[in-house]
């Protein structure tokens, strides 16, 4: 549907540019998406390798757990006595103006909070498993973020490319053909009426030159 806008050079100058800078920003929110798509699928394949392997050793580690619990009794005291992890920081890099978190790890040597006697093989095992698991983790959640923050642009890119594609563009298309029509049929016009004036002067001077003719006969009939 075209935009109601007076018929003239200026704004069909005017709209054509205001056309060609959609067409243009299309053509680069379709790039921004086709990129973002491409590394959010390869996020997506990396974080499934990554819950796979979780998975895997988070049943080793369970399954020692169970038995370290089996062999040593209630190790609730032990589990409690684990210190936490406070050697992790958040940061930022841009996708395509898209900030992407970045989950950076200071990995610290790794320190058993038990005794060895109160402990066995099967316990030191499952500590091993849950220290991979949390690293694995680490990386696994910066990744998934990444992934839901590409998504989200990506749903953002392609609701605004759709309005240009099918809204915008279309509207100022139409706009262009309403005002060079309306512009070629002032141009007929004007034609049709200069055409109009040309025939009314020639018929006015062929009269004129008709009469002069005549008032030329009769004058040389008198004499």
């Amino acid at each position: 549907m075209a935009q109601q806008v007076f018929p003239t050079k200026g704004n069909l100058i005017a709209t054509k540019k205001t056309l060609a800078l959609s067409t243009m920003g299309y053509d680069l929110m379709d790039k921004k998406r086709n990129i973002l798509i491409r590394e959010m699928m390869g996020l997506v394949d990396q974080a499934q390798k990554l819950r796979n392997e979780v998975d895997e050793i988070f049943d080793q580690a369970y399954a020692a757990l169970r038995n370290a619990n089996i062999t040593l009794g209630m190790i609730g005291e032990i589990a409690e006595s684990v210190p936490l992890d406070d050697g992790i920081t958040i940061g930022y890099r841009s996708v395509m103006g898209v900030d992407i978190p970045i989950i950076k790890y200071e990995k610290k040597p790794v320190v058993l909070s038990y005794g060895l006697y109160d402990s066995n093989s099967q316990l030191d095992y499952a500590f091993m498993c849950f220290q991979r698991v949390k690293e694995i983790s680490i990386t696994l959640s910066e990744i998934e973020n990444a992934a839901a923050g590409l998504s989200d642009a990506i749903v953002k890119t392609q609701r605004r490319a759709n309005a240009l594609k099918n809204v915008v563009i279309p509207n100022l298309e139409s706009t262009v053909k309403f005002i060079s029509d309306s512009l070629d049929e002032k141009d007929r016009e004007e034609f049709s009426r200069l055409k109009v004036i040309k025939a009314q002067k020639t018929a006015k001077a062929k009269r004129l030159a008709a009469a002069q003719a005549e008032a030329a006969k009769a004058e040389a009939v008198g004499e």
